[in-house]
């Protein structure tokens, strides 16, 4: 999906456009009158329906983070997962409010043009950079899923204990076919919307993956009679089948990084929000309120199963822990593939909004071209196939991005949009001050998560949970 040029610092300001107004003064792409065709700040109508946009916005928020929530409840305790899980998900629905109050006021629905109105041409790129990073390590994070379990399904199907070293059991081959033959021609596709049919197969495939994990827990004995020997003398560590309520050690730190990295969607908040049918702000945050709760459900009932059946041993990587158990479980098998579907049906979506921030920042005057469109999706696809085959550890993945570009897009961003292009509210009106305490808090969540991860790299000893 291209969204072709806005008129540039010619937009109609809409100042008066406040949550009590009609439903008619929160349209953005108003119907037709009889005085003619109004006024469009796209090309195109949008005509993506309610439920495709929800399948697309929970494609964008669930991905591979889901597989590292066990491992952080293992690392923070039952009660305070929850606490950080809770309040992520009440910030993210907050951070959605207030990039939708600020394009609603100036009739922008581009990440982009929101920080060119703000803070002219360096907020144009400081969104584009920080959407292009951020989508880049997701796009990386779940090529890696593809990396690491694509060739432990082949491995199952050919009935082999251990890798022969053929190149169709190299995850470094895999990935590049992947992204090649089916990656690629959805990323091509001209419009988000068009996409939503792929985002519900791949909620589906997750709705699998949760069942097969909530089976699991009643399935797999503790202690885990079937683990290999490497994990023998974990047996008989006191409480190793207990559950923690409330746990602080070194790995804590990557607990809140990967909390947040699980709830970012707000690079395609405003691309959904253009291609919707009968877009108004109520009608795009309702969306978000159904995405964001039916992955806090899903998130939280995945963290609690996995945790609850592994406990001590749970990894950064779930499904390697259940592959310690049985590699060859037939249940196993079936949920690797769903999940290998899962992301890679995610990839396209993520890709969207960085080639269009990228369009957006070099080529702002120019008519949607095929051939700059599929050069875009190329070069980002073979930056994200670098990354995962040199990067070793996914958690570095997660850890960073989460503690970088996430509170970005969560809380400074929105939060500065707001308390910039709101204009009809003072700063010491209370919606001003609770953005930007907002704001302020993004910061200090980055410099905490920036400083533990550091300290967590230089000594710390215990970095391999994520068996990679």
């Amino acid at each position: 999906m291209e969204l072709q040029k806005l008129t540039n610092g010619h937009h109609q300001d809409f100042q008066h456009l406040e949550e009590g107004e009609s439903p008619e003064r929160e349209e953005f792409l108003p119907h037709k009158s009889d005085g003619g065709k109004p006024t469009q700040f796209t090309d195109f109508e949008g005509k993506t329906s309610f439920g495709m946009s929800v399948f697309n916005l929970s494609n964008a928020i669930m991905g591979s983070g889901i597989l590292g929530l066990s491992y952080a409840m293992a690392n923070t305790g039952i009660i305070l997962f929850l606490v950080l899980l809770t309040s992520i998900a009440v910030l993210s629905l907050y951070s959605v409010h207030l990039l939708l109050r600020s394009a609603g006021v100036v009739g922008i629905r581009a990440y982009e043009q929101l920080g060119k109105r703000a803070f002219g041409h360096p907020g144009k790129i400081l969104a584009a950079v920080v959407i292009t990073m951020h989508n880049i390590g997701a796009m990386s994070s779940y090529l890696f899923i593809v990396k690491y379990e694509l060739p432990l399904v082949i491995q199952a199907f050919l009935g082999l204990q251990h890798s022969s070293g053929e190149w169709f059991l190299n995850g470094n081959y895999l990935i590049i076919i992947v992204s090649v033959f089916i990656i690629l021609p959805l990323a091509l596709m001209r419009q988000l919307g068009y996409l939503g049919y792929t985002s519900g197969f791949s909620l589906t495939c997750m709705v699998f993956f949760l069942i097969s994990v909530i089976y699991k827990k009643f399935n797999i004995p503790c202690p885990f009679d079937g683990f290999t020997n490497h994990t023998a003398e974990n047996i008989s560590i006191d409480g190793e089948c207990e559950a923690k309520y409330f746990t602080i050690n070194q790995q804590t730190a990557y607990t809140v990084p990967i909390l947040a990295f699980a709830f970012v969607c707000h690079p395609e908040v405003l691309p959904i929000y253009t291609e919707l049918r009968n877009p108004t702000k109520r009608r795009m945050q309702a969306i978000a309120n159904v995405s964001i709760l039916g992955m806090f459900v899903m998130y939280l009932l995945t963290a609690i199963f996995g945790y609850l059946t592994f406990y001590l041993n749970t990894e950064a990587e779930l499904l390697h822990t259940y592959s310690k158990v049985d590699p060859l479980d037939t249940l196993i098998l079936c949920v690797r593939l769903a999940v290998l579907v899962a992301v890679t049906l995610t990839v396209p979506v993520v890709l969207f909004p960085i080639r269009r921030a990228l369009l957006q920042l070099l080529f702002p005057d120019k008519p949607f071209h095929w051939l700059r469109h599929i050069s875009i999706a190329l070069c980002l696809l073979f930056i994200a196939n670098l990354l995962v085959i040199f990067v070793p550890n996914i958690r570095d993945i997660f850890g960073i991005i989460g503690a970088t570009s996430a509170p970005s897009l969560i809380f400074i961003l929105p939060g500065l949009f707001y308390i910039r292009i709101v204009s009809t509210e003072p700063m010491k009106s209370r919606p001003k001050i609770q953005a930007a305490c907002f704001t302020a808090l993004g910061f200090i969540f980055m410099s905490m998560s920036l400083t533990f991860i550091t300290l967590d790299w230089v000594y710390g000893e215990n970095r391999s949970g994520g068996g990679h």
